[in-house]
C-alpha cells in the first residue's frame, strides 16, 4: 500500500464516530450489519452515520451491498489487513543514522 492510501485510511479511522462504526463492523464479521442497525449501537441520526460511512466507503475500508431494501455494510477485511501490513512489514528493520 502506498503512503497516500495508508494515510487516507488513518485519516478516515481518525475520527471517533468513524472508528466506531469500523470496529463495529469489524467485530460484526463477514456478514456485516444493515445500516439500520449500525445506528441502532451507535445512537447517531441516520444523516450523520450516511455522512461517516461514506468516507469509509470512499477509502476502500467498508463495502455496501443492497440486499433489497436493507443497505448492508460490511468492514473490508482485506484492505484493513494491508493497513496493517503496511505499519508493520519494516519493523525491526536496520534505520542508519542519517544526522551526522
Amino acid at each position: 500500500m502506498n503512503v497516500d492510501d495508508l494515510s487516507t485510511c488513518l485519516e478516515k479511522l481518525g475520527n471517533p464516530t468513524r472508528l466506531r462504526i469500523y470496529r463495529l463492523l469489524v467485530r460484526a464479521g463477514p456478514d456485516g450489519l444493515p445500516v439500520g442497525r449500525i445506528q441502532q449501537h451507535l445512537g447517531i441520526p441516520a444523516s450523520t452515520l450516511s455522512h461517516h460511512i461514506f468516507h469509509l466507503v470512499t477509502a476502500g475500508l467498508i463495502r455496501q451491498d443492497r440486499e433489497g431494501r436493507v443497505l448492508r455494510c460490511r468492514a473490508n477485511f482485506e484492505r484493513m489487513d494491508e493497513v496493517v501490513r503496511s505499519l508493520t512489514e519494516e519493523c525491526c528493520a536496520d534505520v542508519t543514522d542519517q544526522t551526522g
